[in-house]
């Protein structure tokens, strides 16, 4: 089978593989189609693992099921998960499934998304699998994981109705807040970036006000809240400065999600006091999403609660890869960037 090789960000080969088979309890998709993600082209966290497939945001058709496999047959239209988690230990018990050392672990696919076929070992048939529902194409289905990230961030960040929301980063984890977030009945919803072209698609899913990330965020966002700063602030990059621009910009009381990693080894320094002492500020995080947020989103996506089929603004067939993963990396000229493998 045909797979995109991934080497670096410039260089993602078409190569040759030996399509995977089935064994007892696993499934054999045939991918029809593959989301790049942000993480996909963080060059300086995956070029150790190279050369690798990419690729973790798939949906396909089923063309082999395993002995013992009952829940599928060949024909089923899915979407999967790349990582799983065991629901035994201590932090799957407590309710934290996406610190499972087994999710973290990387129950992952064979070889991985970008390629002609893979193969879903038996927790990932178990846990991380479901069926499309009729009306879902597969380029929709290729928002169920990150959506399910998503989901998690804001029922961990506690996100209320009306309650006030700065996202900051307008890329396509910070596209799917605001239209979630709105979705879910916030109120006020501003959102910020460097590029013009992703300010557009913000305001187009959701956000009431948007505004270049170099401007006075804090002052902006308190002048049309009334004197008030953000009750939630999703940080949607890795930016130093969007952390400095979170932290002025939450009012008392108010909660900030870390959602996007920054480069390695970054550092910033806290006034405790200022932050926290009388004001009751909570910082949070989240990782990835467990597969009740992947159920929830699929159920987002079928009714069109959450539009991701109009966030999709580029489709590649497989060799053409490394157009994809270069539009992502440059980040202001496209949302979604979807491969599909069988093109």
């Amino acid at each position: 089978m045909r797979v995109a090789m991934y080497y670096n960000n410039k260089d993602i080969r078409l190569e040759g593989m030996p399509t995977p088979s089935a064994g007892p309890g696993e499934l054999v998709a045939k991918i029809h189609a593959s989301g790049i993600c942000g993480s996909d082209v963080m060059e300086w966290y995956r070029i150790h693992k190279a050369p690798l497939v990419l690729g973790h945001e798939i949906a396909g058709e089923i063309i082999e099921a395993g002995e013992g496999v009952e829940a599928f047959t060949t024909g089923d239209r899915i979407a999967a998960t790349h990582h799983v988690p065991c629901f035994t230990c201590h932090y799957c018990v407590v309710g934290h499934e996406t610190v499972c050392k087994t999710l973290l672990s990387g129950t992952h696919f064979e070889p991985g998304g970008f390629c002609e076929y893979v193969r879903l070992p038996v927790i990932n048939v178990d846990h991380g699998t479901w069926k499309l529902p009729d009306e879902m194409s597969y380029d929709e289905a290729t928002f169920v994981e990150p959506l399910a990230c998503v989901l998690r961030g804001q029922e961990v960040m506690g996100l209320k109705p009306a309650q006030t929301v700065l996202v900051l980063g307008s890329g396509i984890s910070g596209v799917l807040h605001i239209n979630l977030a709105r979705a879910l009945g916030a109120g006020l919803i501003i959102a910020t970036d460097v590029s013009r072209y992703r300010l557009d698609a913000a305001q187009k899913f959701g956000a009431d006000y948007v505004l270049e990330a170099g401007q006075d965020i804090a002052a902006f966002f308190r002048e049309k809240n009334n004197g008030y700063g953000a009750d939630t602030v999703i940080v949607c990059t890795g930016a130093v400065q969007a952390i400095e621009q979170a932290l002025q910009t939450v009012e008392a009381g108010g909660t900030i999600l870390f959602f996007a990693p920054t480069m390695d080894g970054v550092t910033i320094p806290l006034a405790l006091n200022e932050l926290f002492w009388r004001r009751d500020i909570t910082l949070t995080t989240t990782y990835a999403g467990a597969p009740s947020d992947c159920v929830r989103a699929i159920e987002l996506i079928r009714s069109k609660r959450v539009q991701v089929s109009d966030m999709i603004t580029h489709r590649f067939g497989l060799a053409d890869t490394v157009e994809g993963f270069q539009l992502v990396e440059k980040g202001d000229a496209s949302i979604k960037v979807i491969v599909r493998p069988q093109e």
